[in-house]
């Protein structure tokens, strides 16, 4: 049943703000045109020749777009009505473009330019086929601010003012309270703010509530690292799973990404580790996907290193110059290589297009002005050498780089447009440095900046809707999308459906050495009875229980298990963890699943295999109570176990007492205990502390949902999510059950809270998934459509359509 089923004919229209969304931004179609490697190779072999560089017969040149766009000789998105394709088309000699001596343009040439036109004709940023006109400053540069305009005395608005005065553009409106609190709190943590905290802030009348706001909001270290570890793992390519984990070709970055976040540490540092690594916690980044099987020449793990530290640290997308020189910009196959060299083990021969040009690549740096590479050390001491040049005090290329990053995830478009084109000219060219500058001046505090930011009028203005145009002009921030994550957190944080495992190796607490230690304790496996007879059967499946109740008040618990061959536990009728992995250990924390009196563990386990063979199921517990004391619970013969699995899918519905049960078999398999005993430490200790917080989308692999909200693979570097609505997007927040039956619980959530009344419930609902109060139409329709006394389904209904909506799925 889908949720609009519950509603009357007055409310329907409603449901149509999903397909309504699908209106406000474009939708993407499968195939679009590649700019760089479709079009500018056609151009430069029919057209430029007479229209590109220094010429312009006719008085026509196609150096730049607006220029192509002269006199409608292009009309974006109406192939048939541009000029130049018809003179392409045209058979007549006299009008026929190119001119009768030379090559007409083939038929498959003429439907990509067709194509091109019909999708907007995109160009590449800072794009010319005459010479460059910009070359980005190298060193840092320290422009002086502007004069204080109307006491707006932040930095960033005394330029930005100087700039909206000196192009004769008005000042863009400021925001209210409300659109604040909820945008500031999605964009520095990720998370809504609560009923409580809207209330609070809204009625606050202190002058500085906001400065106040974004302090509490940035020392939420946990929340502010879940939220940024999206960022951070699309610009690192770092994951739980997928391409190159599963077969061991990649690994993973997360504990040293997790830790480096939480303690803000120095961005000039994490560059030189992700660079330099000082140990394996860092080094998957420039070890790149080692993919199976025969790999292109652009593949190579020494190329991937050259392609990942430009794009990543310089904002240059160095893939075209791995295989030629660019076409875009300055950059040559000779300085893809050079970079690559630094990391190459053995000699390094350049490909061209995949075919070897019989020359060797020579280990170098893209900007020898400030510093050489001595090409003749080992390459421990080239990448200690490079890390020393990418911070080099002299090397404003990479602060400029993540202020332009971080100024493009809260402001939504980049003071240089796209991010990874940092050879284009910046829409302010003293905004970029001074922020740049500024930076690196304070110790490269990535916090600093975004503080500095948030707290600017500018960050606090009104969003825009302004189309993407050749020629970039600010007036305020531009509406966001949530991430997948955030939307997912949201749905999570409305209905308290988070899961209680996850699967980034991260301690989300203060994880005491000397705790480690203690936990550090031999695993206990167990099996059934037919453990007996030798190696229990291929197929048998068995279910084991374990009763037990706390016995004093609870300030933390986690649990771990593992399973050869799969497993799937279950606490309190709930699941809880899953593995087929038996070297694997699997954990979460259980503390908001814990009752105060009896629980109850099931784990349902399968012995896979063509044969009989070994089997065991590992399982422990640690209850810490607030009196310091602790409880540890493992698998052993107090465990009981029967053959008998129930059919029913939901645990809740099994008749255990009617099972046959006999005691656990304690197993002794040494192999077991080699894999798994060096990792009960750290596991259960990491799952035990900070067991109290919501698990957060960042930390857990990505599922069918968040693949189609836009979260990427990111076996490529990501640097800025689609901004485009897909119908798959569509699709799936329409249908999906999992999302629905969320709803479903956080309907009960709300009638849980035994509100007075239902309006009050409504604001409850509006404060809970807006932050504002609900107008008093809002109130009046709702109140009339859910009733005296509301009933669970409409109140699904109810959260379904509000999440639906662009104020909801917008950051604005």
């Amino acid at each position: 049943m889908r949720p609009h089923s519950y509603y009357p004919r007055k409310v329907k229209p409603s449901f149509s703000s999903l397909f309504s969304f699908l209106f406000l931004l474009p939708v993407v179609a499968k195939g679009q045109i590649d700019f760089v490697h479709q079009i500018v190779p056609v151009l430069k072999e029919h057209c430029t020749e007479c229209h590109g560089g220094e010429e312009a017969k006719g008085g026509f040149s196609l150096n730049t777009r607006e220029l192509f766009l002269d006199d409608e000789t292009a009309i974006p998105g109406e192939a048939e009505k541009s000029y130049f394709i018809e003179l392409i088309l045209d058979s007549d000699p006299d009008y026929q473009m190119p001119p009768e001596k030379k090559a007409r343009v083939p038929k498959e040439q003429v439907q990509l330019l067709k194509q091109w036109v019909d999708e907007g004709m995109k160009w590449e940023p800072g794009f010319t086929f005459g010479e460059p006109t910009y070359e980005p400053p190298l060193k840092p540069r320290r422009p002086a601010l502007p004069q204080v305009t109307d006491a707006r005395g932040n930095p960033i608005d005394r330029i930005i003012d100087h700039y909206l005065s000196e192009n004769a553009l008005p000042r863009p409106e400021p925001i209210d309270d409300a659109t604040f609190l909820r945008r500031v709190s999605l964009d520095l943590t990720g998370l809504l703010p609560t009923p409580d905290e809207a209330r609070n802030f809204l009625s606050d009348v202190s002058p500085d509530k906001r400065t106040q706001l974004i302090e509490d909001l940035l020392s939420r270290d946990i929340a502010y690292t879940e939220h940024w570890l999206t960022f951070w793992n699309d610009l690192l390519r770092n994951d739980y799973d997928g391409t190159g984990f599963i077969t061991g070709g990649r690994t993973q970055i997360s504990e040293w990404l997790y830790d480096s976040l939480k303690s803000n540490k120095p961005f000039d540092q994490m560059v030189r580790e992700l660079v330099a690594p000082q140990d394996k916690s860092s080094s998957g980044f420039i070890d790149g996907i080692k993919w199976r099987g025969t790999v292109s020449a652009g593949q190579t793990l020494p190329i991937q290193f050259s392609q990942s530290i430009s794009q990543s640290f310089l904002g240059i997308n160095m893939k075209c110059a791995s295989c030629h020189d660019s076409f875009i910009d300055r950059w040559t196959l000779a300085d893809a290589y050079g970079l690559a060299a630094i990391y190459s083990e053995e000699p390094l021969e350049i490909h061209r297009c995949d075919k070897p040009i019989g020359e060797t690549a020579s280990a170098a740096w893209l900007f020898p002005e400030i510093g050489k590479l001595d090409s003749s050390k080992d390459k421990a001491e080239r990448l200690r050498q490079l890390a020393h040049l990418m911070t080099h005090p002299d090397n404003g290329r990479v602060p400029r780089t993540i202020v332009n990053r971080l100024w493009g995830q809260l402001m939504g478009h980049g003071i240089v447009h796209p991010l990874d084109a940092m050879q284009t000219e910046p829409w302010n060219e003293d905004l970029l440095d001074w922020l740049a500058s500024d930076f690196q001046d304070n110790g490269y505090d990535l916090k600093r900046t975004l503080r500095l930011i948030t707290n600017s009028q500018a960050y606090q203005s009104q969003t825009t809707e302004q189309k993407e145009t050749a020629e970039f002009v600010y007036d305020g921030p531009r509406t966001k999308r949530m991430t997948a994550e955030a939307f997912v957190d949201a749905i999570w944080q409305i209905t308290g459906t988070a899961p209680v495992a996850y699967h980034a190796p991260v301690a989300r607490g203060v994880v005491p050495t000397e705790l480690t230690e203690r936990l550090s304790f031999p695993s206990s496996w167990v099996w059934g009875s037919s453990i007996d007879k030798g190696p229990p059967p291929n197929g048998e499946q068995i279910l084991l229980r374990r009763e037990f109740t706390p016995t004093k008040p609870i300030r933390s618990a986690g649990i771990i298990a593992a399973a050869d061959n799969s497993f799937v536990l279950y606490l309190n009728n709930k699941q809880i963890l899953s593995g087929e992995k038996w070297t694997d250990l699997e954990a979460g924390p259980i503390l908001n699943h814990l009752r105060p009196k009896t629980n109850r563990i099931l784990i349902v386990a399968e012995n896979r295999g063509a044969r009989p063979n070994a089997a065991g199921v590992f399982c422990a517990v640690r209850i810490e109570y607030q009196d310091d004391t602790e409880e540890i619970i493992v698998t052993d013969s107090s465990w009981q176990v029967t053959n008998e699995i129930p059919k029913d899918s939901r645990p809740a519905r099994w008749k255990l007492e009617d099972l046959e049960w006999e005691s656990a078999k304690q197993l002794g398999n040494i192999t077991w205990k080699k894999q798994t005993d060096p990792k009960i430490g750290e596991t259960l200790a990491t799952a035990s502390v900070g067991s109290s917080r919501m698990i957060r989308a960042s930390l857990l692999k990505a599922d069918d949902l968040m693949r189609s909200l836009g979260r990427p693979n990111r076996d490529q570097i990501v640097t800025s999510r689609p901004s485009e609505l897909t119908t798959l997007e569509a699709i799936d927040l329409s249908t999906s059950n999992v999302l629905f039956e969320n709803l479903e619980k956080g309907a009960s959530a709300f009638l849980a809270k035994n509100l007075t009344s239902t309006e009050e419930l409504v604001e409850e609902i509006y404060l809970t998934l807006l932050t504002r109060r609900p107008t008093q139409g809002e109130i009046s329709i709702l109140t009339e459509i859910l009733g005296e006394s509301p009933e669970k389904g409409l109140i699904t209904d109810t959260l379904w359509s509000l999440t639906m909506t662009p104020e909801f799925l917008l950051i604005r």
